[in-house]
């Protein structure tokens, strides 16, 4: 089993790429997990060398590790990624946990429309060491519009471009040796927070 981590860089209730990365959760292909995790609007500010980090920073930290690869969607702001997602690659740097981390990103924007962001990203992961998996990068400009009530992208499109990614990542992951993993089993409570979309009681709603 693959597993996935997959980030939003957007704080917004009803953000599209808050939704087309869940629905890469609810859509991924049975031999892998991808979780999405939600928690971007209650990380608190960075404070270097804290050595008690909220519970939110905990749980985040705890998810990147225990993830095979990430993938990254973020919208741009002010020529840049948004403060928040910044914020949040801090507290990842700060613990080392990106060092190696195979990592992907989403554009849902045209060409030039994100590029500060895009640009932004990698510079960042690069001083954090990650490998950058640009193989497994996606651009497809996706319409608000799109996303129905379940806060899911109805856009086949996407839905054939998130299942390259992801089957992407897997086959890249694949290809390196990976360190020894703790049993999944032992962190199911925490990792996946979207249910496949074969689950019963699935809530539905925007993010």
């Amino acid at each position: 089993m693959t597993r996935i981590l997959l980030i939003s860089g957007s704080t917004r209730e009803d953000s599209l790429h808050t939704a087309a990365l869940r629905t890469a959760a609810w859509h991924a292909p049975e031999d892998i997990n991808a979780g999405l995790f939600e928690g971007l609007r209650t990380v608190p500010a960075y404070v270097p060398g804290e050595t008690e980090p909220h519970d939110t920073v905990v749980l985040l930290r705890h998810q990147v590790r225990i993830a095979d690869a990430v993938l990254i969607s973020t919208p741009e702001y002010g020529g840049s990624v948004p403060g928040a997602l910044k914020n949040l690659l801090d507290w990842l740097i700060d613990d080392n946990l990106l060092a190696g981390k195979p990592v992907a990103w989403l554009s849902l924007a045209h060409a030039n429309e994100d590029d500060g962001a895009r640009a932004t990203l990698e510079t960042v992961l690069d001083h954090a060491s990650a490998k950058v998996l640009r193989a497994a990068c996606i651009r497809l400009p996706i319409d608000p519009g799109a996303v129905d009530d379940r806060g899911l992208v109805t856009d086949p499109r996407l839905h054939q471009a998130l299942l390259d990614a992801l089957q992407g990542l897997a086959r890249l992951l694949a290809l390196t040796e990976a360190p020894p993993r703790p049993a999944w089993q032992h962190y199911s409570s925490v990792f996946p927070v979207i249910e496949r979309r074969d689950a019963p009681g699935w809530q539905t709603g925007r993010g």
